[in-house]
């Protein structure tokens, strides 16, 4: 399948979870998943948008740097948001709790996973246990989100184009608008 060299070494490509049951299934479970929309005005007191922006930004680099899975930056995203949702949190706090969400998407997606020492350089030693186990707790330790990503490659499957030209630009724009527009 044209996204086979995405997956992680000893996965293999199911074609059978592109089917409209699955598509569906994932449509309606997705709204569990999704934070607050209004969070910044509802929950959070110090932090605005543009400093979550900030965070994504910095998030998105360690991802790349370390060479992180692809699910890890979203899921990891989706983590943040929904721990904001629910957690008022001072802005000093803000890269710990980016960091925290990302050690844990990491933890879920990766086979080897990103380690506290790479993460405790990227903060500059900031990073804690006690944030991930916060974050955990007001997750209600549900890690498993449904993600943009989860969606794509049912839908680049529909399209009737070749779709090994068009799949990263696809990505690249849903996940520009997606995580830069949030707000």
């Amino acid at each position: 399948m044209f996204l086979q060299h995405l997956l992680p070494p000893g996965a293999y490509w199911d074609s059978s979870l592109l089917t409209d049951r699955i598509l569906h299934a994932l449509m309606s479970s997705h709204h569990k998943y999704l934070p607050a929309p209004n969070y910044f005005k509802c929950v959070q007191r110090e932090m605005v948008p543009y400093m979550r922006r900030i965070v994504a930004t910095w998030v998105l680099e360690v991802c790349e740097e370390q060479r992180c899975h692809k699910e890890v930056f979203p899921l990891a995203m989706n983590y943040m948001d929904r721990f904001l949702s629910v957690e008022p949190t001072k802005k000093t706090h803000l890269q710990l709790l980016g960091a925290a969400c990302m050690f844990l998407a990491s933890k879920l997606k990766e086979m080897i996973p990103l380690s506290a020492e790479k993460l405790c350089i990227c903060t500059d030693n900031s990073i804690t246990s006690q944030m991930e186990l916060l974050v955990l707790n007001k997750l209600k330790w549900d890690l498993a989100s449904v993600t943009p990503l989860e969606f794509i490659d049912n839908f680049l499957s529909q399209l009737p184009i070749r779709r090994e030209r068009c799949m990263w630009t696809g990505i690249f724009f849903f996940f520009f608008f997606f995580f830069t527009n949030f707000y």
